[in-house]
């Protein structure tokens, strides 16, 4: 009771207080479904407590600067709530998907090397990656950090406010989700995979051939036993190699979506 007439004071006191109290958590809810599937904010390393800060810390800014209207007649809180929840995951999830490329590339690579048995726990997935996918991740990370893909993935979040306002009753698929976009970006994830480990899958294809010539002209050797020590060595050497090429591959690749989300 005493909780209730608090509120009640407040809205006799500040008119206004219900509306935005109101949209502040609808708004909140987008914005959790967002950090919940958007590349870098969703990742496990960073405390919940820091995901709830930024969270309420951004609802503030974005009543504040939207200034929203009383909610249409008949209007479901509840619906509300769960229709903005999911439009945030889902504009993070398309984000994210530019990002599933790079792991690609680095799991082809890694099962070349050899080096698959080589496994660790991936806070975010929760599930077992390699240690040389987890660099070329976190590498893919930084570079899409560097080139401005916070500011990308904010202007899109800031954007889908025009697209799907915060008491729509339906989510407008087709304008939140072009078809055609959501294609590419999907069907680059194999095709920028194979061109990041391209380099190194010819180089150990050709290893591969020389012992192969090399067990057939000197049987005793012990081929098999070799591919496995010079394998790792030699992928190695060719990913210090091409490493600045690769992070060109990389930000161009990022660029070339940057007006996607």
């Amino acid at each position: 009771m005493i909780a209730q007439d608090i509120m009640t004071q407040l809205g006799h006191t500040f008119p206004l207080f219900g509306i935005y109290l109101t949209a502040g958590f609808v708004i909140f809810a987008r914005i959790m479904g967002f950090i919940r599937m958007a590349p870098i904010l969703n990742r496990k390393e960073i405390p919940g407590l820091v995901k709830l800060s930024l969270a309420l810390l951004l609802t503030i800014m974005f009543v504040c600067a939207k200034r929203p209207e009383l909610p249409p007649a008949g209007n479901s809180f509840i619906l509300s709530l769960l229709l903005n929840y999911v439009s945030g995951a889902l504009l993070g999830y398309m984000a994210n998907l530019i990002l599933l490329a790079i792991d690609a590339g680095a799991d082809m690579i890694n099962m070349q090397m050899g080096l698959s048995s080589a496994m660790v726990l991936e806070p975010t997935t929760s599930s077992q990656i390699s240690i040389l996918t987890k660099l070329i991740s976190l590498l893919g990370i930084v570079i899409f950090m560097e080139i401005g893909g916070i500011y990308w993935l904010f202007n899109a979040f800031i954007r889908s406010f025009e697209i799907f306002p915060i008491y729509a009753t339906s989510i407008p698929l087709d304008k939140i989700v072009n078809m055609d976009y959501l294609i590419k970006m999907t069907s680059n994830v194999l095709y920028m995979g194979l061109q990041i480990a391209s380099p190194v899958l010819l180089a150990t294809l050709g290893q591969d051939i020389i012992l192969g010539v090399i067990s057939k002209t000197a049987p005793q050797v012990n081929v098999f036993q070799l591919s496995f020590l010079f394998k790792p060595v030699f992928g190695a050497a060719i990913m210090v190699w091409i490493l600045p090429m690769l992070v060109n591959i990389i930000t161009d690749y990022y660029q070339s979506f940057a007006n996607i989300i």
